[in-house]
């Protein structure tokens, strides 16, 4: 089944992260100008005049060995990137908290991204522990490094397993790690666009350090949000026509 990726701001207002009505909800995510770190059972609070829908997802990163999955987590949580590469020795969970505003109907969400970072080993023998969601029907960003060719060159084995039946749902996204390295960069321009127009999967780019601020994830994490949104309304959609059939 094919991928049908929404067009960029579509959905979800794009740089709302900037907009005035939006601090009441960053607030809550920040604290003295860093992101916060919640634990598996801790949410952002708001004010019990505010009503905000909190969406659960469970994100999958996949990727080999040294492509930059915990660097990834780490940036997209907002904590340190570590200074040293080392393998993952099991599955990893970092909890992330997002606000959106719908652009249909100006609704407010709160994203609840739990991503799981699996050591490529690891994942070989405990294959069977991933979520349900991941296996059958989940969310699979696939972290590439641009500094390695080889990781790039996989990108089409790694979609076309993720693609078949029974896993046909699976949102896939390829994240570009490295690109700050444009010096030792392995993979050209044109090869990025070659591969987004045959298989109709965004490539997104991240690199450098990790500021105090969101801009050097927000666009990341619209991206995501975007996309999980999209997929879950085409979802329900389907499953509603099949359920009028039914009736009538």
């Amino acid at each position: 089944m094919e991928q049908v990726s929404p067009s960029s701001g579509s959905i979800i207002v794009a740089d709302w992260h900037r907009c005035k009505d939006s601090k009441e909800y960053f607030s809550k995510i920040i604290h003295k100008k860093r992101r916060k770190n919640f634990g598996l059972l801790e949410s952002p609070v708001m004010p019990p005049h505010v009503a905000v829908d909190t969406v659960h997802y469970k994100i999958f990163l996949s990727g080999k060995s040294g492509v930059g999955k915990t660097a990834l987590a780490a940036r997209l949580a907002g904590l340190n990137i570590p200074n040293m590469h080392y393998e993952t020795t099991g599955i990893e969970t970092t909890v992330v908290y997002w606000p959106v505003k719908l652009r249909e109907n100006g609704r407010v969400l709160f994203f609840r991204l739990q991503l799981w970072d699996c050591g490529e080993n690891a994942l070989r023998r405990f294959d069977h522990l991933l979520p349900v969601p991941v296996r059958a029907g989940g969310r699979r960003p696939l972290p590439v490094s641009f500094t390695d060719r080889t990781s790039f060159d996989d990108l089409s084995n790694q979609i076309a397993k993720w693609t078949g039946a029974p896993v046909g749902r699976v949102v896939k996204l390829v994240v570009g790690t490295k690109f700050d390295l444009f010096m030792h960069c392995d993979v050209a321009e044109r090869d990025v666009r070659n591969f987004q127009e045959t298989w109709s999967v965004p490539v997104l780019r991240v690199g450098g350090e990790v500021s105090d601020g969101l801009g050097d994830v927000a666009s990341l994490l619209n991206c995501l949000a975007e996309h999980l949104w999209h997929q879950d309304c085409v979802s329900a959609r389907r499953h509603s026509q099949q359920e009028t059939g039914t009736v009538l």
